[in-house]
């Protein structure tokens, strides 16, 4: 096979992507990257043990020529993908010392000199290259789960420790708040090339839109202060009845990481606590409280066709994305994508005529279609060029330790 310009940047981005997460993992001590503080986190350990187990898995491995690094690493780093074989349970992984940080600094080294090595010998045809996408992409989306999951980490600490040190947030005004129409009508939604996709975003295919609305600007920290004054946490009128049982289960009265000090809310930040921002999209908060939200306002979350169709009206506009020194939503503009993800109203389910891929690596996304609601668009976590408009993302309806945010839709005429 003939080496050519694509299999060299394919190698350097494949460097650069593995660079970005060790930049994130620097700042944290052995002791940081071991532990896990819920079920549904991983120890920053096991994001970068795991993201190195993909690409040695579904591209080194099946190769007579390589020498596995560790053979228990097939079991401890395997995430979800039964066709590989058994995994240790994913509640235990913070549980598990050894291999250390150390040892896991050394795995990642040797699976990518094995890697870039293949790579620029030109050993590897188009579907292989294809993966080695695949890997990167995932690897990006670990970024962003690593800071998520290290956040809730840190959150449970007395003291507040500090990821990254930053600067005095902004006390600037939000952009205005407004409502834009939105044509409906038979509309293309999904992923048609070129370019990197993942399975979910497509077929490419035809959904029926009625007119609708959306609003100019995700709704703000400022918004959802109204909401609470306004008693949205103690109305169960504002409530689907699973959302109404989760705040009473779980004595919800804020967004995730909000405490009340001296009279003022503040929120914990991978700069530690400080005190909320007017002007910043609402963060961490689930789809039942997005819900709640949007009957509260007279409006509706859109629909991820809805919110697919607008955001197309505004391709290149771009929120706060993944900057190693801030990782923090910034003042809410009119920009669709970036700051925080979105809750849509639709739950995540396959397109007409999706089929995952044959193999372990069909287990990616197509498995978890199921008890889930979409978000679209990025976050202050995602890595710049990880975000696409086409982008599915997808947590149960409980889950508030994404950066998740949300924005209005209403009926046209309304």
């Amino acid at each position: 096979m003939i080496v050519g310009a694509d299999t060299r940047q394919l190698s350097q981005r494949f460097q650069d992507v593995r660079a970005m997460t060790d930049v994130l993992a620097a700042r944290l001590s052995p002791e940081d990257q071991t532990p896990q503080s819920m079920p549904d986190a991983s120890p920053a350990k096991w994001h970068r043990a795991h993201t190195t187990w993909f690409f040695e898995e579904f591209l080194l491995r099946p190769d007579p020529g390589y020498t596995e690094y560790d053979p228990s690493y097939r079991y401890l780093f395997n995430s979800y993908y039964e066709a590989v074989g058994p995994r240790h349970p994913r509640p235990q992984r913070g549980l598990v010392t050894r291999p250390g940080v150390a040892d896991i600094t050394r795995y990642r080294e040797y699976v990518q000199d094995a890697l870039v090595r293949a790579l620029e010998a030109g050993r590897f045809d188009d579907q292989g290259q294809e993966l080695v996408e695949l890997g990167c992409n995932h690897e990006q989306q670990h970024q962003e789960l690593l800071l998520m999951d290290i956040k809730h980490l840190l959150s449970t600490q007395p003291f507040a420790p500090v990821y990254v040190e930053r600067g005095p947030d902004d006390d600037a005004a939000p952009a205005p708040q407004g409502w834009r129409a939105v044509s409906g009508g038979i509309v293309d939604i999904g992923h048609e090339g070129p370019g990197f996709a993942y399975d979910n975003e497509g077929p490419r295919h035809q959904v029926l839109l009625e007119d609708f609305a959306i609003s100019e600007r995700a709704v703000t920290v400022g918004d959802w202060l109204e909401f609470m004054a306004d008693g949205g946490y103690r109305r169960p009128d504002l409530w689907l009845s699973d959302g109404w049982a989760r705040v009473q289960s779980q004595g919800w009265d804020a967004p995730g990481y909000w405490d009340e000090q001296d009279g003022s809310w503040t929120t914990f930040t991978l700069s530690g606590r400080r005190r909320v921002v007017p002007a910043e999209p609402v963060c961490h908060v689930s789809f039942y409280e997005a819900d709640a939200f949007a009957r509260w306002a007279g409006g509706r979350l859109p629909t991820e066709f809805e919110w697919e169709v607008a955001a197309r009206q505004r391709p290149e506009l771009r929120g706060q994305l993944l900057d190693p020194e801030r990782v923090h939503p910034g003042r809410a503009g009119s920009a669709m994508v970036g700051d925080v993800w979105e809750w849509t109203a639709s739950a995540y389910l396959p397109y007409p005529r999706f089929a995952p891929a044959n193999g372990a690596v069909g287990e990616y996304n197509g498995k978890f279609m199921s008890d889930q609601h979409v978000l679209r668009g990025a976050c202050a976590a995602t890595p710049p060029g990880h975000e696409r408009l086409t982008y599915r993302n997808f947590f149960p309806a409980h889950a508030r330790w994404a950066f998740s945010g949300l924005r209005l839709a209403k009926n046209a005429g309304r």
